[in-house]
């Protein structure tokens, strides 16, 4: 398997070679070269695998020659082998038809878990193979950041520093973060938004000679490896449900666009997937685009679901190099015109090609509020403020015929105790492993929106490890 960029002016890498490099060094995304495609035999094949033996089936053909199946499949048993659940993804049934997959069994209570516990092994080994050592740079708007600290803490080949919006993630969320201690662990606040964040995680891979010098990598959903280790948990889902014989939908909340493009991945690979929902909270720029091919910028809004707050949807690049028939061109234009105006054009023609697959919804606060009220009412089901907003978006949008809709369950309840203690009266507690985060000592800097600073602050931790 070869991958290009989604701007086309990028060398052609192995995944090997797209690990370690993030984002393509043009700007742009790397993506398959070509797709795999599973037969319906193939699918019932898979059916009954433990859930590390299935996600190794199914990123074997994104992995091609970089690293042997055994070794892979070696990598994704020991990735999910703390995970808290047996099924590691396990299906609640809430109604009927509608079913919520729990992402959120890994050890930071998050969805970022299944990817991020893989690709720290994945880092490992490569860097290994390749006596090498890297800077990972991350930046977070709550989950990613702890799960990636989690997966790459203490790993000898590997520095790591996230970014994170000062004082726009929840208490637990952050302290999953600052609280680790680790010497190669690095955190910094930046006195801005997420989509401020992820400006300064993209200007760092640009400035080139920083780069090289760092050896820059990233964890962020613009690593195309994150992607991959994230499609399986749909397939997982949709064999559940009689797939490849019967058709499935997925709910997803998302803000940055990457859990639900592995949906949408998952669909080009031949699973029978009938519609993917989207699902927004107030900051809800991919549902505008979705409704009234309307995708233009607006300030950032802080929410009850803070993972979801973000405007610039990076890897919305991705769907649209596909949508443009991989015109890499025409993909570097419209993402230069909408950095540029904040607006991006898209015909209708392409609009609604989008909108075959592809739906959107929206839920503002006193709506996750009252949708985290009526799941614990009629099922007695806790949902954290962004799985609610997912199963309110399957609820009001369900397909026809009896289709079962899965909602994805992307994090703890107890990561927002506040959030569902204002909703039902209950303040879920911690695992007992993170019961006395609160106690923990912290360790982060606060810095101002301005990439000097950061890589002033990246540059002093890595020279002090290395």
């Amino acid at each position: 398997m070869r991958y290009i960029s989604t701007r086309g002016q990028a060398p052609v890498r192995d995944f090997a070679g797209v690990l370690l490099a993030g984002l393509a060094e043009d700007g742009g995304l790397f993506m398959p070269e070509s797709w795999p495609l599973f037969s319906a035999a193939d699918w019932r094949a898979m059916r009954g695998l433990s859930y590390p033996d299935l996600a190794a089936r199914v990123m074997c053909p994104f992995v091609g020659r970089s690293i042997a199946f055994e070794a892979l499949t070696k990598i994704c048993h020991e990735a999910y082998a703390g995970f808290d659940h047996p099924a590691v993804v396990p299906l609640v049934q809430l109604e009927t038809h509608l079913f919520a997959q729990e992402l959120f069994h890994g050890p930071t209570l998050a969805f970022k878990d299944m990817a991020m516990q893989v690709l720290g092994l994945l880092f490992q080994h490569v860097l290994a193979e390749r006596n090498a050592r890297v800077t990972i740079v991350g930046a977070t708007s709550g989950d990613t950041g702890s799960a990636a600290i989690e997966a790459c803490a203490n790993r000898d080949r590997i520095d790591i520093v996230i970014l994170h919006p000062h004082a726009r993630t929840s208490l637990v969320q952050r302290r999953q973060m600052t609280t680790v201690l680790a010497p190669n662990v690095g955190n910094v606040a930046i006195e801005g938004t997420f989509d401020d964040c992820q400006d300064l995680l993209k200007a760092l891979f640009a400035d080139v000679p920083f780069r090289t010098e760092m050896s820059l990598s990233a964890v962020n959903s613009i690593n195309w490896a994150r992607i991959a280790a994230q499609i399986p948990y749909y397939v997982a889902a949709a064999l559940a449900l009689g797939a490849p014989d019967r058709e499935v939908a997925f709910s997803v909340p998302t803000g940055n666009f990457g859990n639900i493009l592995a949906a949408w991945a998952a669909r080009r690979m031949g699973l029978p997937v009938a519609r993917l929902i989207v699902g927004s909270n107030r900051n809800d720029i991919l549902t505008r685009f979705l409704e009234r091919n309307d995708m233009s910028m607006a300030p950032v809004e802080p929410s009850l679901s803070p993972s979801m707050d973000i405007q610039v949807s990076s890897n919305f690049e991705r769907l649209l190099f596909e949508l443009f028939d991989r015109d890499p061109v025409a993909t570097a234009d419209a993402m230069r015109g909408f950095r540029a105006t904040g607006r991006m054009a898209v015909s209708d023609a392409d609009w609604h090609r989008v909108r075959t697959v592809f739906h959107g919804f929206r839920l503002d606060d006193p709506g996750t509020t009252a949708e985290i009220r009526r799941l614990h009412d009629a099922c007695g089901y806790l949902a954290d403020p962004h799985s609610a907003i997912g199963i309110a978006a399957a609820r009001a949008q369900p397909p026809a015929h009896g289709v079962p809709t899965v909602a994805m369950a992307t994090a703890h309840p107890a990561k927002f105790p506040d959030a569902i203690e204002q909703a039902v009266g209950i303040r879920p507690v911690l695992p007992p492993r993170l019961a006395d985060l609160m106690a923990r000592p912290e360790r982060f800097v606060v810095l101002p929106n301005d990439l000097a600073a950061v890589e002033a602050n990246v540059r002093a931790l890595v020279g002090r490890n290395r």
